[in-house]
């Protein structure tokens, strides 16, 4: 069968915008039209400015990124933009949320100064590169997110170097100093330490993956935890723009909202994957709406980039055989087939900084030591884990590209197995497994992610891409091309079991590969966008940091 080929932006998704109502959950002054927030993609970013203009609307955004601006329209002025020459696509500006999720009642984080020990970098064998002199050190890590703590072991590497090279705040569309910018939500700062924290423990332990590596913060979320898709691209524009500037090579999104399209017509998705086009690699979460099937976010769905879902350790950081998949770990495939997410990382009850002042902590007081720590769960934490092993990665090779980062962060990982040696997850919940940054750093595979995908035909539009999931009539998932172990009934198993090495389950699997989009993947049947392109319903729908879980 060909491949099915679309125009990179096709008008009739103007049109159907239009039919299901995009002017719903704008905004309303009495005595003024009701207004909404939109995204304008047209044939290059002055026709889209060019045509909100000449409808009347107001510009709030430019996102050359995408060739698209944002701006605010009432009913009429929007019916006037679809008619407009230049349009190619009207889509609603649509919140985004960060990634966490609430711990459970009782359990607390003991008060104090003192220097704890944290366990996750030993988990994945981080500290024995750190004992090497692979730290992270050389290496860029964007973090688009909620801010950063001016805190010492964030805004100073090992050596005391200052290590914040840029705050850019997307909200506002400007550079900050550290006393302007600041984080009210306490996430970002907490995913940004898992990944690079300076800090120590008493044993002489980093806190962290990558504790030399570089930082810079894009702020694209208020105190809430909450976002707009403007705010998001136009934050994703900037590090684009600026990668050569501040050595960027690695950006960490530990943020999602629910697909409400395929992949490649999402606006943000669009905007990731002009990232990945550009030579940075993009870690995303998978998001914290597990275990259902199907539950993968944006953007997560992105097929290119690393999607990391979430292990714990069970509180048992020195035996690993009662580890086990977290339960809020969003798990595959995605709605377009592909075998979501690629990996897992320590995502459960993780220990980074936080000021206490911030919003997060002052809803959750008992996971805050009254210092500088908090206790966190979530596929953001476990995001920033595998983000500080990309830096180690091209610390110690800096030729490799995001898809060679990509096929050796799998071909290394280490899945969950029972007895007997059989996976005591899917393929669909745990990916190639549990990332191990010792095998990581050492591989020499290449040539083993992302084959037959092609990002330039994706982004023109002249071509896009499915996975090699299905789904049988009893509702059993397996992958095309694979034996029976390939299955998953959808359920989720609480057990606990070892991360093993040596497992080579991988090993001809089709599952990294694409395939041209045939438009008969058996699941699409019901979902309302994949007819009517629905990205109405509310504008107000948050995009923020994963939702907030319990600790695991």
């Amino acid at each position: 069968m060909d491949a099915m080929r679309t125009p990179r932006r096709a008008p009739v998704l103007i049109a159907l915008a239009l039919g299901c109502g995009l002017i719903a959950g704008g905004e309303h002054r009495p005595g003024s039209p009701a207004t909404s927030r939109i995204i304008v993609q047209g044939h290059d970013l002055q026709a889209a400015a060019a045509a909100v203009r000449a409808a009347g609307g107001t510009i709030t955004h430019r996102l050359p990124i995408i060739d698209a601006v944002a701006a605010r329209v009432d009913a009429a002025q929007l019916r006037t933009l679809a008619r407009l020459p230049g349009i190619e696509r009207l889509t609603a500006d649509r919140g985004v949320v960060l990634a966490g999720k609430p711990p459970k009642p009782g359990g607390s984080v003991g008060a104090g100064t003192g220097r704890p020990e944290t366990y996750f970098p030993a988990l994945v064998g981080a500290d024995q590169l750190h004992a090497q002199g692979v730290d992270g050190h050389g290496v860029t890590i964007a973090f688009v997110d909620s801010g950063l703590w001016a805190q010492g072991s964030l805004n100073n590497a090992p050596d005391n170097h200052p290590r914040v090279l840029a705050r850019y705040d997307a909200i506002a569309d400007r550079l900050r100093n550290e006393r302007q910018f600041g984080d009210a939500n306490g996430h970002g700062t907490h995913v940004a330490g898992i990944a690079v924290s300076s800090e120590q423990s008493a044993a002489g332990n980093f806190h962290s993956i990558a504790p030399s590596a570089d930082l810079v913060a894009v702020k694209a979320f208020d105190a809430a935890g909450q976002g707009t898709y403007a705010d998001v691209i136009r934050g994703l524009d900037w590090v684009v723009s600026n990668r050569e500037t501040y050595g960027i090579r690695v950006l960490n999104l530990s943020f999602s909202a629910p697909p409400r399209s395929h992949y490649w017509d999402d606006p943000i998705n669009q905007a990731v994957m002009k990232a990945w086009q550009a030579g940075i690699v993009v870690v995303t979460s998978a998001g914290n709406l597990g275990p259902a099937p199907m539950s993968i976010g944006v953007p997560g769905n992105v097929p290119y980039v690393v999607t990391v879902g979430a292990m714990t350790d069970n509180y048992t950081p020195e035996d690993g055989s009662d580890d086990f998949l977290a339960s809020f770990s969003a798990t595959g495939p995605t709605y377009e087939a592909f075998l979501k997410p690629d990996l897992v990382a320590p995502g459960g009850h993780l220990l980074s900084l936080m000021d206490e002042k911030s919003t997060i902590p002052q809803e959750h007081p008992e996971f805050h030591d009254g210092a500088r720590f908090f206790v966190m769960s979530g596929t953001s934490q476990a995001t920033a884990v595998v983000s500080g092993v990309a830096a180690l990665m091209l610390q110690a090779d800096p030729t490799l590209s995001p898809r060679t980062v990509k096929c050796r962060l799998m071909r290394s990982a280490r899945p969950a197995v029972g007895l007997g040696g059989v996976p005591a997850y899917s393929i669909f919940q745990q990916g190639a497994g549990l990332v191990d940054a010792v095998a990581a750093v050492a591989s020499s595979a290449a040539g083993c992610a992302n084959n037959g995908l092609f990002i330039d035909l994706d982004l023109d539009g002249s071509m896009h891409f499915q996975g090699l999931a299905w789904q049988d009539a009893d509702g059993t998932f397996r992958v095309l091309g694979s034996d029976d172990g390939m299955t998953w009934d959808g359920t989720y198993g609480a057990g606990a079991y070892a991360w093993l090495d040596g497992v080579p389950w991988l090993d001809g699997v089709p599952w990294l590969d694409g395939v041209p989009w045939l438009d008969g993947v058996p699941w699409l049947d019901g979902i309302p966008w994949v007819d009517g392109y629905v990205w109405t319903g509310s504008l107000s729908e948050a995009m923020a940091v994963d939702v907030w879980v319990d600790q695991e």
